[in-house]
């Protein structure tokens, strides 16, 4: 990460504490967001984890989890040229679905992607806004194995390290533009 992208990431970036829940410390992105040339390097700099040494794309789809993600990976599957694909909360998507269960740092969620929409084969990126305890990125991973695709990375906006997140990815090769 270049020192100006640190610095717009450290002043764009702002800690709610206790949200959701006691005791949490949110990262509120919204403001990093609202600026265009913040989040203009922030998806320039995810969408690095989606190309070779040399710049070429080596992936077929971005993957983003509900919701930040969506935010996030849909402007890197454009930076890209390749597709977008939603992992969504169970019962928000028609049609017929994967899904998988699995523990958040504060409860219980179930994930759920088209069946349809990463073909057998596809090359596949996640993108996500925070790396915390792991559990939505292997979550996302199984849902891409299901579907019969193959994740390649995962780029992540935040990184909270002292949740040791990176231990649920067994290997996959991780991307972060900020670790705390």
């Amino acid at each position: 990460m270049t020192d100006d992208l640190e610095r717009t990431l450290d002043a764009l970036i702002r800690d709610v504490p206790d949200f959701p829940q006691p005791g949490v410390v949110f990262k509120d992105i919204t403001p990093l967001l609202a600026d265009h040339d913040g989040f203009s390097a922030v998806v320039e700099a995810l969408a690095d984890a989606g190309r070779d040494p040399a710049g070429n794309v080596v992936v077929d789809k971005v993957v983003g989890m509900e919701a930040r993600g969506f935010i996030l990976a849909a402007p890197v599957a454009l930076a890209l040229r390749t597709g977008f694909v939603p992992v969504r909360k169970a019962g928000k998507l028609p049609g017929s679905t994967h899904a998988v269960s699995y523990a958040l740092e504060y409860g219980e969620a179930t994930l759920e992607v088209h069946q349809d929409a990463i073909s057998a084969g596809d090359r596949v990126l996640l993108v996500d806004d925070v790396l915390a305890t792991g559990g939505t990125a292997a979550a996302t991973r199984e849902l891409v194995e299901q579907s019969g695709g193959e994740v390649v990375g995962f780029a992540v906006l935040i990184e909270l390290g002292f949740l040791d997140g990176r231990s649920a990815l067994d290997g996959l090769p991780l991307h972060v533009i900020k670790a705390v």
